[in-house]
């Protein structure tokens, strides 16, 4: 899959919006397209260059990560705490370098393990409407 097809997928997701800043691109779920810049938080990204981190080398030409923000459980039924990711490897999926402790995994340019990370996007989304659910319920309940 190229970032364009990665786009057009994460864009598929019902009331989802894509943001770009820097040649990077945020998936945020706002089915009204009114939330503020504060609760605008991704459930994936595309990011394509090291200005936020360096650790999967991403300036290397046409190496781009994908990122996926996911439940808690389903974070760690996929990561191994006691086993080492390489975070510049192409196509395999490893906890993000930065926001692991957020239960997000990264994945270079998917293409063998893209119908996995596919399920994966699809369970992102799915927990980002819960939340944005959830949080609609407790602001409607006040």
């Amino acid at each position: 899959m190229d970032i364009d097809q990665i786009r057009q997928e994460l864009a598929s997701h019902s009331g989802t919006r894509l943001l770009e800043a820097h040649g990077d691109t945020f998936a945020v779920y706002d089915p009204r397209g009114d939330l503020p810049p504060e609760r605008q938080m991704p459930w994936a990204t595309i990011v394509t260059s090291d200005t936020y981190d360096a650790a999967s080398n991403l300036d290397r030409p046409g190496v781009f990560r994908l990122n996926i923000g996911l439940p808690r459980t389903r974070f760690r039924e996929l990561v191994n705490p006691a086993e080492e990711y390489d975070a510049t490897a192409v196509d395999a999926l490893f906890p993000h370098p930065v926001y692991a402790r957020q239960n997000w995994v990264g994945v270079l340019n998917p293409q063998q393990s893209w119908p996995f990370v596919r399920e994966l996007l699809d369970e992102a989304y799915t927990f980002a409407v819960r939340k944005y659910d959830n949080t609609e319920q407790r602001r409607t309940q006040v």
